[in-house]
């Protein structure tokens, strides 16, 4: 009774808990938080210095007290404590104008296909233990297919590939669940990875992760016929260790991020052969649809489409597909909460 009481005073919210970015969305407004899924911690007292967009401009700049914490590995709470107080922070920045003196709402939130219930349950702990009365899951590519505005609940097929930080989640939908699916953990932060090992390798360069992230955001590219970019990578030269300078193209980049791009593509394939043949035909007449920040990366469409002969749509504004998915189920939960997973706490 008293959370409901104080419920109607809270902000009911749709969460993309993701692995690189945590999306809100807020009931009536849309999305007003959109930041790194990272947190810092000052060791000596507890306390948390910052969260998000701040903390992680902070990265590989710290003194040895402060300690950089990434709560979340391949989209699975991997730090229980330190995403309560992510989550919480985020709750208590949304209601920090309202009345709400112990805000207490409902949230939706989105959580990877391939997870065991006990990171369920951890997801959903960690949700009310931050302050929220209710939580509902949802998975990630059923949450970016809503926010696509496609029509989930008829009989009919419909793929969509999920390209995160942490993970890539292929699923073919029908009649409001997933019929076949595939998860794998090659997505953003590999292909960051792969910037950094190749600069190692051709350039004798140690590049830091949000460099390689930013290189890869500029000038990454899969396609065969893209026009020649160049940007500067600035890192420690590894025999001399002084500070370094390089000029790089987007050539390279294809060449360190090929690899872990064709394993996605290879990863659609196993999941289209996995998929019964009425689908299929949906699928092939509709194209799929990627989403996710992955989804951007320059020439990622053309080299599915030569790959598979199905048509590739990017969704619209793919970065946010999730948490809109999140925040049109809040707007009508009472039809859409046969697509939400049951409670590990029924």
């Amino acid at each position: 009774m008293f959370n409901k009481l104080l419920g109607r005073f809270s902000k009911d919210m749709g969460i993309d808990l993701g692995t690189a970015n945590t999306l809100v969305y807020i009931r009536d407004k849309g999305i007003v938080i959109n930041e790194p899924s990272v947190v810092a911690i000052n060791k000596r007292n507890d306390q948390i210095i910052a969260v998000g967009e701040d903390a992680k401009k902070m990265v590989g700049k710290t003194p040895s007290h402060i300690q950089i914490v990434k709560p979340l590995v391949g989209g699975v709470i991997s730090d229980f404590e330190v995403t309560e107080r992510m989550i919480k922070y985020f709750i208590n920045k949304i209601h920090q104008e309202s009345f709400s003196l112990v805000p207490r709402p409902r949230v939706v939130i989105s959580i990877p296909l391939d997870v065991t219930e006990v990171e369920r349950k951890a997801v959903e702990d960690a949700t009310k233990s931050a302050g929220a009365r209710e939580v509902y899951l949802i998975e990630q590519p059923l949450a970016a297919a809503i926010g696509s505005r496609l029509p989930i609940q008829e009989s009919a097929g419909f793929m969509v590939v999920e390209i995160g930080g942490g993970t890539t989640e292929i699923a073919v939908i029908s009649l409001g669940g997933i019929v076949t699916f595939n998860s794998l953990p090659t997505a953003g932060n590999e292909l960051d990875e792969n910037i950094v090992q190749y600069a190692r390798e051709n350039f004798n360069l140690l590049l830091g992760e949000r460099t390689a992230e930013t290189i890869k955001i500029k000038i990454g590219t899969v396609a065969s016929d893209f026009e020649k970019q160049e940007t500067t990578m600035r890192g420690r030269d590894l025999i001399s260790g002084l500070p370094k300078e390089v000029i790089i193209t987007n050539q390279h980049i294809k060449e360190a991020i090929y690899r872990s791009v064709r394993k996605i593509v290879e990863a659609i394939r196993d999941a289209i052969e996995k998929t019964p043949p009425e689908l299929v035909a949906d699928i092939y007449q509709r194209g799929l649809v990627l989403s996710g920040g992955g989804a951007l990366l320059k020439g990622l469409d053309r080299m599915i489409f030569q790959e598979i002969k199905i048509p590739v749509h990017i969704a619209d504004d793919p970065l946010t597909s999730v948490v809109r998915g999140t925040g049109i189920i809040l707007e009508d939960l009472d039809n859409l909460k046969e697509v939400l997973l049951p409670s590990t706490s029924d």
